[in-house]
């Protein structure tokens, strides 16, 4: 007669990683970066190992944000998928934020997960997803990959959810830095409703930094302005600069979306942290089309993104 299982955290297996003052903590459901910190303290508002909410930390795959009313023509045929944002009537952030991954690697300052997306109701594709988590002196660096494992296109976006923090007890008292030249205007349901705009006289411009008082923000920003390096930086910093915290990424991320937390079901931890966003495609993407990938069989979608204390 068989065992039950030991008890385990509901956010399954706790992976740490350290380099010098830096620790990181990815929990293998959804893959998550549960905390992140440094010699200064946290660089991101994460959870409990009891307890994983508001998307904190989590891999958006195969799409980020919303698509509204889970419908969506992919191939000649309509897909239902099921609704998870029931306020909005949408399928919000993917499918494998809940699934415990593998992991494949854990050393000390590295580890990389994975998990095969198998044809589901609203899904009905078959896509390998894989990310590796690693510390080093530039800060901590996630790198996701989704390949088409199956034996016809399918479309595939990717995206990921850490809310920055710089130990202020509000994030209204930051200034926020994004190189973003416009945004996607939204409706009720928090859809794109129209083309992207231009930022400047708006409050989404945010590009020569300022103080991000009692603004409501749930809003993707787009025509991102990279560095030298190719990639774009979003800064969030403590008055007076004594702390701060970037977050990069690649080029494949054409998205930013910026979430101060207001709508939170939990009081205590609105406004607490910024979620920063980096997406491969549009909100609503599988519906209009902005940014989507398709994959053909064998083919793969990279994105990467960091996060390091400045």
């Amino acid at each position: 007669m068989s065992r039950p299982p030991a008890a385990i955290a509901p956010s399954g297996l706790q992976i740490p990683l350290r380099h010098g003052d830096q620790l990181a903590i990815v929990t293998s459901v959804g893959a998550t970066l549960r905390q992140y910190q440094d010699g200064g303290g946290a660089c991101i508002d994460g959870f409990a190992a009891d307890r994983s909410s508001d998307s904190r930390g989590q891999l958006l795959i195969p799409w980020p944000n919303r698509i509204g009313e889970g419908r969506y023509r992919f191939g000649g045929e309509e897909h239902t998928l099921p609704i998870t944002d029931r306020a909005h009537g949408a399928a919000i952030h993917g499918l494998v934020r809940w699934v415990e991954w593998r992991v494949d690697r854990a050393e000390v300052a590295l580890a990389a997960l994975s998990t095969t997306l198998y044809p589901q109701p609203g899904y009905e594709f078959c896509l390998h997803c894989e990310v590796t988590y690693r510390l080093d002196a530039d800060g901590l660096s996630v790198r996701s990959a989704a390949t088409n494992v199956g034996r016809g296109p399918l479309p595939v976006g990717i995206g990921a959810h850490p809310y920055l923090a710089v130990g202020t007890a509000s994030i209204d008292t930051a200034v926020l830095t994004v190189p973003a030249g416009r945004y996607l205007p939204v409706g009720a349901d928090l859809l794109p409703a129209g083309p992207a705009r231009p930022v400047a006289g708006t409050p989404y411009d945010f590009r020569t930094g300022r103080r991000i008082g009692p603004a409501a923000l749930d809003v993707a920003l787009t025509d991102l302005i990279p560095d030298g390096s190719g990639r774009t930086t979003v800064e969030l910093a403590a008055p007076g600069a004594t702390r701060r915290v970037a977050l990069w990424a690649d080029s494949a991320c054409r998205y930013i979306q910026l979430y101060t937390g207001d709508t939170l079901p939990d009081p205590a931890v609105r406004r607490r942290g910024l979620a920063v966003e980096p997406m491969t495609c549009a909100p609503d993407a599988f519906r209009s089309g902005a940014g989507l990938r398709v994959l053909v069989p064998g083919e793969r979608l990279t994105a990467a993104f960091g996060i390091r204390a400045r």
